[in-house]
């Protein structure tokens, strides 16, 4: 019976880390089998703040055009063929937002035993914890109409130490990959 209380928080703990699934918003009244070419929007990455030089530069977007690409391909979307024009437009926004959150921390408690045993309650400490979240969120615009059709967008906590070309890279790859993981909707 010990072991299962020993092995309950960590089960809780890894089933916390596997987060929910994006759930985009699109227009249930198109039939995404008739999308077969995309191409990026005028501006194909925009960021907000504007001037957050984590989010604006080539670097950055190329880092998600390429990455958007790739995950199109894989969906079995083309870019159009020179001269025509495609059937869904892409863009993408970078954002960073300011979050905060509260962590409990439990010290102390105590059990005994003897002649009549003794209980110690534990002490709980909680604080208030500032962060910063990076948003990547992906639209898709029908390009006959120009209406969005589909929006889907995943956030991570940033890190406060600087990254390296490969880790920005790697989490664009995954941001995106969990975004367009779900396009095109059933």
């Amino acid at each position: 019976m010990r072991r299962l209380f020993l092995l309950l928080p960590a089960v809780l703990l890894i089933a916390a880390c596997q987060g929910a699934a994006v759930q985009p918003d699109y227009d249930v009244s198109r039939n995404f089998g008739d999308y077969r070419t995309w191409q990026f929007d005028d501006p194909a990455v925009s960021s907000r703040p504007e001037n957050d030089p984590r989010l604006t530069g080539e670097l950055t977007s190329e880092r998600v055009k390429d990455s958007v690409s790739n995950q199109m391909e894989l969906r079995g979307l083309r870019p159009p063929a020179e001269g025509q024009s495609a059937d869904l437009k892409v863009k993408a926004y970078l954002m960073i937002e300011n979050r905060q959150d509260n962590v409990s921390t439990s010290f102390g408690g105590y059990w005994g035993t003897g002649w009549g045993g003794f209980w110690g309650g534990p002490s709980i400490q909680t604080q208030s914890v500032d962060y910063k979240e990076l948003i990547l969120q992906i639209d898709m615009l029908d390009s006959s109409d120009g209406k969005l059709v589909w929006r889907g967008s995943e956030s991570e906590s940033m890190s406060e130490r600087p990254q390296t070309p490969a880790k920005r890279e790697k989490q664009i790859n995954r941001l995106v990959g969990k975004i367009l993981g779900s396009f095109p909707p059933n």
